[in-house]
């Protein structure tokens, strides 16, 4: 049970009611982490405009950001950020395969050179306190440009800061997702 009452899905709030319409318009349903942090609206909106452009308008494969993200969620031991994004990697191409390989990722086969410095760098920042010099490198040698490193670093910096929000609030699963 959530530590704090998650606002109404169908707030008085104008500008909070704006902001839940505008998730709705994107074709998503309305997360329960988004009643949580609606509680302070500006902070919804500070997460909105930063967590929706990691997702939608960064140039490195989406594909890849999604297995970042399960990783930071699997390290973290953040159910509610791995469940949702369990579904999004799967659509975005990733194997149901790698999804159970996750776990000792570095000692399976099923991660290219690319992959595998990606789930490094979820590791690093993950873990903390950052992502070293030798982990930047190694995404500069597998091909990813320096916005790229950028968009994953901050992708895998956004996402812990998810799993500690989502566990600092215990943030309950949205009823219907299955709780795996």
């Amino acid at each position: 049970m959530s530590r704090l009452q998650m606002v109404s899905p169908e707030p008085e709030d104008a500008a909070l009611k704006r902001m839940f319409d505008e998730v709705r318009a994107r074709g998503t349903a309305l997360p329960n982490l988004y009643r949580v942090i609606g509680i302070a609206p500006p902070m919804l909106r500070a997460w909105l405009d930063f967590a929706w452009p990691l997702r939608l308008q960064a140039k490195s494969p989406r594909r890849l950001r999604e297995l970042l993200i399960l990783r930071v969620a699997q390290i973290a031991g953040a159910r509610y950020e791995w469940v949702h994004h369990q579904a999004m990697a799967l659509a975005a191409g990733v194997s149901q395969a790698q999804v159970d390989a996750l776990e000792d990722w570095e000692q399976s086969e099923l991660f290219a050179a690319q992959e595998q410095a990606v789930l490094r760098l979820a590791d690093e920042v993950t873990r903390g306190p950052a992502a070293s010099a030798a982990c930047i490198q190694s995404l500069k040698q597998q091909g990813f440009s320096d916005a790229e490193v950028v968009e994953l670093t901050l992708t895998a910096s956004f996402y812990v800061c998810v799993a500690r929000f989502l566990q600092s609030m215990d943030v309950d699963l949205e009823d219907g997702l299955k709780h795996d």
